[in-house]
């Protein structure tokens, strides 16, 4: 039996895409879930659109389940917009603890950024309303969800900022590294905190080309993240935050030149499932 089994709700960057020619990749912005096996506990990475259908399947298939982590790289509205419409947080029975795991909680006022979204003049109910009990948390532990596990988090090049994640247990090594721009020159330090990982997950909105004429907006190439995934020597890499502008036939062409490259990579898909 798998330790983890990852899920990607939502794999579109910048704003949810609908559309026939989306299908197969996604539309829904940023949201993975993680089951932790041993534990029977569920962990949610962001908040985007997609965590909207993860609710209704939370409640539909763990119904048992009372406490739910939800974890953020950073708080830009793709990465949140979709709390509002998260069903667990309307039962009077649940316990949602929201965090991030910054370096030195460079993220504070957790409570008010979750509020300000959800004041009357943008949506009908207001988050000290919505029913259950939230714990806004701001620390450098999450030993609660993954017991025995270690869990370190880089600074990463964001507008207002953003972390990449690496989970380690005996058995995986698994790294999170969305929303990150890097310079002309992947950082070493950059390599170092991805070396050795089973599994990488990493932005990849943008092709080289398109990189050029997007500087500043915070996110990388594909050449960028397989670099990183040679350098760094990992297992997998898996691509996620997909431009708004990219269809299926667009990444599925870019998956298969990815692929020349680097062979165990392919794009995030939604409904997409890694068992580690």
């Amino acid at each position: 039996m798998p330790k983890l089994t990852l899920q990607f709700h939502g794999t579109r960057g910048g704003v949810p895409v609908c559309d026939l020619n989306y299908l197969e990749f996604g539309g829904n912005t940023t949201c993975i879930s993680m089951y932790n096996h041993e534990r029977e506990r569920i962990g949610i990475l962001d908040a985007g659109t997609g965590i909207r259908a993860l609710g209704k399947h939370l409640c539909k298939n763990y119904p048992d389940q009372r406490d739910i982590f939800i974890t953020f790289t950073h708080f830009h509205w793709d990465h949140i917009q979709g709390f509002p419409f998260f069903e667990p947080a309307y039962d009077s029975e649940m316990e949602i603890h929201i965090l991030t795991l910054g370096v030195k909680r460079k993220f504070t006022g957790l409570h008010d950024i979750f509020a300000a979204q959800m004041q009357e003049v943008y949506f009908p109910v207001a988050l000290d309303n919505m029913g259950c009990k939230f714990n806004f948390l701001e620390y450098n532990d999450i030993t609660a969800l993954f017991q025995g596990g270690t869990i370190s988090s880089i600074p990463q090049n964001h507008p207002g900022g953003s972390f990449g994640y690496r989970l380690e247990t005996e058995d995986f090594r698994l790294v999170i590294c969305t929303d990150v721009e890097h310079g002309d020159e992947i950082d070493e330090e950059f390599i170092e905190f991805c070396k050795g990982a089973d599994l990488l997950i990493h932005d990849a909105q943008f092709t080289s080309e398109e990189l050029q004429n997007r500087r500043g907006w915070g996110h990388s190439s594909y050449d960028q993240a397989l670099e990183i995934a040679e350098r760094a020597e990992v297992s997998q890499l898996i691509m996620t935050h997909h431009d708004p502008d990219h269809d299926d036939a667009f990444l599925r062409t870019a998956e298969k030149n990815c692929q020349d490259r680097f062979k165990d990579c392919a794009l995030a898909r939604e409904g997409m499932k890694i068992e580690m």
